[in-house]
């Protein structure tokens, strides 16, 4: 199967995933100094960047396929579920900046939460139904900013002392976001599934 330009760029994302968990896993070696984070950095910022090049390619250049509808969310998950996972590991995550478990564990949580609930959906309906909300995207920008804030970390907080408080509104606000939107998924899904059987009963 041929892949047009969008699906190109989400496989090239995903395979960024790989050298961005190596240099999260290497940044707080002595012998590096900054080098592995920085390089973190721009690797997470060419991701951010290449997830808004191929939904415009997928919405604006009418690009859209059923593969492009499976990789662009599973892409999106797999880099926040490693960069949540290991920016919580106290030996691993940047000193001072540590992000807090619960957060971690809720948005790692809402995202197995949805897979598990598209995954009943599918088994119930035949059918893929995902539909994005704004709510959604708007957590989505808050997980993107808060793991952006945190390796990030060490520059600003030289230019700004509060730079900590900047990271636990992301912190607070991402979680809570995540939430708010898992439960917007979860209830369109139910009446999606009410529909079917509506229909499917006639």
């Amino acid at each position: 199967m041929k892949l047009n330009l969008a699906n190109r760029i989400t496989v090239i994302r995903i395979l960024l995933i790989f050298p961005f968990i190596i240099c999260l896993l290497r940044m707080n070696q002595p012998q590096y100094g900054d080098t592995f984070r920085h390089i973190a950095t721009v690797i997470f910022l060419a991701m951010c960047i290449s997830d808004a090049l191929d939904g415009y390619m997928a919405r604006v250049k009418k690009q859209v396929t059923r593969l492009g509808s499976f990789l662009d969310p599973m892409a999106d998950k797999l880099l926040m579920t490693t960069a949540c996972v290991l920016l919580a590991h106290k030996n691993i995550a940047i000193p001072g900046f540590v992000l807090p478990k619960e957060v971690a564990v809720l948005i790692i949580g809402k995202d197995i939460l949805l897979l598990l609930g598209f995954t009943v959906l599918y088994m119930m309906t035949a059918k893929v139904h995902i539909v994005p909300n704004p709510i959604g995207k708007f957590a989505a920008f808050l997980q993107l900013s808060m793991v952006a804030a945190i390796l990030i970390a060490p520059e600003m907080s030289n230019i700004t002392p509060n730079w900590i408080n900047v990271c636990r509104t992301l912190w607070v606000t991402a979680a809570a976001t995540a939430v708010t939107a898992m439960m917007i998924y979860l209830r369109n899904g139910k009446q999606f599934v009410e529909q079917h059987e509506t229909q499917s009963s006639k």
